[in-house]
Formats: C-alpha cells, sequence, structure tokens
C-alpha cells in the first residue's frame, strides 16, 4: 500500500467517524410475552424497515418458563405477508433467521407464548423475549471476510467503516425519499384545498346573487317595491 492510498484511507475513515457519529447504537428489545391457551393465544408484534435486497438477521433468545412454548414468525408487510423465517419451540438458546429482505417495507416478528394442554393462563405464566434485529452491514461476519481476503487488522476496521458508512447513506436516501414524498402529498392536499374553496366562494356568491335577483322578482310580484 502506497502512502497516498493509505493517507486517503485515513481521510476516509475520519469522514466516515464523522458520519457514524450522527448515528444511534440499535439496542436489542426485551419485553415480557404471557402465556395463553391455544385457541385464546394473541401474537404479539414488532417490526423494523428494511429497504429491498438488504440482508437482514433476527437473533431471538427466550428467558425460561415451564409450561410455555414461544414461537416466532417473520414476514414482510407486502399483499401476500410472504414469510420470511419461523420457528417454534424457542429456548434460551440463541436463535439465528437470516434471509434477503426483496421488497422494501416493514419485515414484521410476531410472538406467540401457547401455554401446554391442561394450563391455564396465569400470571405467573409469562417468559421474556430477547430479539435483536441486524440489517444490512451488521448482518457480516468480518472474522471470516479477514481469513477469506487476508485483509489486515487496519484494512479490516476500514472495511467496516465503509460498509457503515454505506448503510448511514441508504439510511440518508430513504429519509429523503419520504420527505419527497410527503412534500409531494402536502403541496397535492394544499392545491386541493386551494380549488376546493375557490369553488366554495364561487357557490357561495352565485347562491348569493340569485337570492338577491329572486328576492327582487318576489318583492315586485308583491308590489312591494317598484
Amino acid at each position: 500500500m502506497t502512502r497516498k492510498q493509505f493517507a486517503a484511507k485515513l481521510a476516509f475513515a475520519a469522514v466516515a467517524m464523522l458520519a457514524l457519529s450522527w448515528v444511534h447504537t440499535a439496542q436489542a428489545i426485551k419485553f415480557t410475552i404471557a402465556g395463553h391457551e391455544a385457541g385464546d393465544a394473541q401474537p404479539f408484534c414488532i417490526s423494523h424497515h428494511v429497504e429491498a435486497d438488504t440482508q437482514v438477521v433476527v437473533k431471538v433468545k427466550v428467558g425460561n418458563g415451564p409450561h410455555q412454548k414461544v414461537s416466532v414468525e417473520v414476514t414482510d408487510d407486502s399483499i401476500h405477508l410472504g414469510q420470511l423465517w419461523k420457528k417454534d419451540n424457542l429456548s434460551e438458546e440463541l436463535q439465528r433467521g437470516a434471509f434477503l429482505n426483496k421488497v422494501a417495507g416493514n419485515v414484521v416478528a410476531c410472538f406467540t407464548n401457547i401455554l401446554a394442554s391442561g394450563y391455564k393462563a396465569d400470571p405467573k405464566y409469562t417468559r421474556v423475549v430477547d430479539v435483536d434485529f441486524e440489517i444490512g452491514s451488521e448482518t457480516i461476519d468480518y472474522l471470516k471476510l479477514a481469513e477469506k481476503e487476508k485483509l489486515k487488522p487496519m484494512e479490516l476496521e476500514l472495511r467496516k467503516l465503509e460498509d457503515l458508512v454505506k448503510d448511514v447513506i441508504e439510511d440518508m436516501e430513504h429519509l429523503q425519499r419520504r420527505e419527497e414524498k410527503m412534500r409531494n402529498t402536502n403541496e397535492s392536499t394544499n392545491s386541493r384545498v386551494q380549488w376546493f374553496s375557490a369553488m366554495t366562494m364561487f357557490v357561495l356568491i352565485s347562491l348569493g346573487a340569485w337570492q338577491i335577483v329572486y328576492l327582487k322578482q318576489f318583492f315586485r310580484k308583491k308590489r312591494l317595491i317598484d
């Protein structure tokens, strides 16, 4: 590696660190789900927006709880609710579901906690669920990548920063598209309101003029005015 290349990579790393300072570290979601009988079980769902053609890994770990079976089903929010990953009878061991999200939108993970046969719903029957979404560069195993491409420690860190910056840029572009969509919606709504207001004023003025003409004709017929 030449000095110019090294200096360029250091500059890139500085810019990357500045960009990444805007990003909040994603934390795993932890919640408690109550056990219910099979016929009464209601799913508890959480979602995360994912862009199209993005690799996603869902990590799930469930706390200990007797006579309860926790299951998870991950779907997209398309019309057909395509199933991306499903796992029954989750345990304390970390379960990992990896898939490629093909359609931009929310990835929805729904959990159910069903009691064993013969047991009734009771506040004591609950299980703690830890779930974490890893998206884009977060799903890359950099240790394997370093072994495969024979990367040095500095090169590996630069690769991580490069991938993270790409994710930041994609997020910014997504926010920009949403902002453009909202702006277009606001402008369209404003235009429709203006046309509706103009039509309302025209109708009111026309109605007022018609009332004046009608009343004049009515009073003339009654010989109340000349």
